[in-house]
């Protein structure tokens, strides 16, 4: 399917790194040095920050903490994403986390705060963290109390081209489901191809079945059927009948089925070359567009997924995620310090001028140049609800059923009660 999580950062930049050394792969979390003979704590950071300009940024970014905190050393391990994620696995399993290490939130950062290895940051960051957008903290908050810091956040929501939209008579974007099912007539009328979709790699297509869940039963109602392992409520079957509405009328691309993302002839270059006028994406679908194709200028424009009428959810809840730091239990003060400096105002700043990330403290707003990412910000800032990306919110072979269920609908071979009915049995089986 491609990697969620390696695809929604990943693609802002050429490449990811082909490997990492042997040294950093075999770096055992949690054996920091702590305070020397000297005096000095070292803190082992882990990140997945490989790519340009990111990498670069934050190993400035520690070298000035160090500069303020003589005292501190901060040693940097940077794994690709798989990578990364198979050494944090190892590592869960062993019962040692780095000081400092990168978290999504969700199913996973739970299992290691459910097996004791979390720090809970709730006290030691009540000081400054609730300076941060407050949609942003939920991935990582568990029974209410908060277990990472978030450094990044986004949501996915519809990128569209603006010319297309004037040359077929849609006058604004769809704020309800029937009127964006009747958007889409009018561009096929006009004979434009409505909406780009990368079927190869499924996750994308999760994005439509995901927000119609939360539209039809509400922004909580996919956490609660992930904690009942049961997804067979005739709501989520109500959000697939809705996604095959819209299946129905053909509205994408031809050979969408085996269209990849960001390849040349995927889904963001369709987007990006005028060949069809929408696609549903994250906050970094511009850069992929203008990479994959030539992009649109200002023809570009962004809005939330629509209501569905008479369903539970509202405009204002957000499908979405990001990036945040946990701190392993027992973590020594200078790694709270180091996540105090990373949230900061002047920090914030710099992460926005430089790696492209939306602001998360009100002060790193200026900074935020471009009118598409303001409006993604605006929606952000206003959020009254929010799920974090299904394959991040749930375990990862729950997470997958998701993506391979929602894929089959849309290819036709599987209905909508079928789809609840196939996630409910992997859900139950990872009891």
């Amino acid at each position: 399917m491609g990697d969620p999580a390696l695809s929604r950062r990943g693609f802002l930049a050429a490449s990811a790194a082909a490997g990492v050394s042997m040294t950093a792969l075999s770096a055992c979390g949690g054996d920091s040095d702590g305070e020397s003979s000297s005096g000095t704590t070292t803190i082992e950071w882990w990140n997945i920050s490989t790519t340009q300009p990111t990498k670069d940024v934050w190993a400035a970014l520690a070298k000035q903490f160090e500069a303020q905190n003589p005292k501190v050393k901060v040693k940097i391990v940077q794994l690709e994403n798989d990578a990364y994620k198979s050494k944090m696995t190892a590592l869960t399993a062993s019962g040692k986390l780095p000081d400092i290490f990168h978290t999504w939130g969700g199913g996973v950062l739970k299992q290691q705060v459910d097996a004791g290895l979390v720090e809970d940051l709730t006290d030691r960051t009540k000081d400054w963290a609730g300076d941060l957008l407050p949609v942003a903290r939920e991935p990582y908050l568990i029974d209410d109390k908060a277990y990472g810091i978030p450094f990044d956040i986004g949501m996915i929501g519809f990128w569209y081209n603006k010319a297309l939209f004037q040359r077929a008579g849609i006058s604004a974007p769809p704020t309800t489901w029937t009127g964006f099912l009747d958007a889409v007539r009018k561009l096929k009328a006009a004979k434009i191809t409505p909406l780009a979709l990368a079927g190869k790699e499924k996750w994308p297509g999760m994005y439509y079945w995901a927000y119609l869940a939360m539209r039809t039963a509400g922004a909580d109602a996919l956490r609660k059927a992930g904690d009942a392992k049961d997804f067979t409520g005739e709501e989520f079957v109500q959000a697939g009948q809705h996604l095959q509405e819209l299946v129905d009328l053909q509205p994408f691309q031809k050979g969408f089925l085996g269209a990849a993302y960001s390849s040349p002839t995927g889904q963001a270059a369709a987007v990006g070359n005028g060949k069809a006028a929408m696609e549903l994406m994250g906050q970094w679908a511009p850069v992929v567009q203008a990479d994959a194709g030539k992009g649109l200028g200002a023809d570009l424009g962004f809005f939330p997924f629509p209501a569905v009428e008479g369903g539970k959810g509202a405009l204002t809840e957000v499908f979405g995620g990001g990036g945040g730091h946990a701190l392993r239990a027992g973590a020594p003060q200078a790694a709270v310090d180091f996540l105090k400096f990373f949230a900061s105002a002047a920090t914030d700043t710099v992460l926005v001028e430089k790696t492209g990330v939306l602001p998360l403290v009100p002060a790193a707003e200026s900074a935020l140049k471009d009118p598409n990412l303001k409006a993604v910000q605006t929606q952000l800032k206003a959020a009254t609800g929010f799920q974090l990306y299904l394959d991040q919110a749930y375990a990862p072979a729950l997470g997958q059923e998701v993506n391979d269920s929602v894929a089959a609908l849309i290819a036709g071979s599987r209905s909508p009660k079928q789809v609840t009915e196939s996630i409910t049995k992997v859900a139950k089986e990872e009891q």
